[in-house]
């Protein structure tokens, strides 16, 4: 019994001597503005003004004077929209391909397509082919 009480005195020292390198947690309340920035949430306010700049550059300004849209009447028509219809706006600004079009894309990948089967052997569609079969 006196073997274990020292043991059991040691291992309370070990513990209490550890007890001073414990750091405290700080807790403070975040707000739902901080979480939203820190995820990359933007709110309806700054996406309505993503998308009246998208508007007013040059570029966009002249395509839609082009077109026969009036830019007011362009901004009239943002400010009018839902929250979530200026959101899925301002989402595709951001994802639309810059000047081009995916159909080139597709097309050249279907001709690549196309052309390596007819190399293969699969298919027979382009005369100026081989088949290595």
């Amino acid at each position: 019994m006196k073997t274990s009480t020292r043991w059991m005195t040691r291992l309370i020292a070990v513990c209490l001597s550890f007890a001073g390198f414990m750091t405290s947690a700080q807790a403070t309340l975040v707000s739902t503005e901080q979480v939203a920035a820190s995820e990359g949430v933007t709110s309806a306010a700054e996406q309505r003004a993503y998308v009246n700049s998208m508007l007013t550059r040059a570029d966009v300004a002249a395509a839609l004077q082009e077109r026969g849209i009036d830019l007011a009447q362009a901004q009239a028509r943002v400010a009018a929209l839902t929250d979530d219809e200026v959101a899925h706006v301002a989402h595709t600004l951001d994802t639309a391909p810059a000047g081009a079009s995916d159909v080139l894309g597709t097309i050249v990948f279907i001709f690549l397509l196309l052309l390596i089967t007819d190399i293969l052997g699969f298919t027979k569609i382009f005369p100026f082919t081989r088949s290595i079969r």
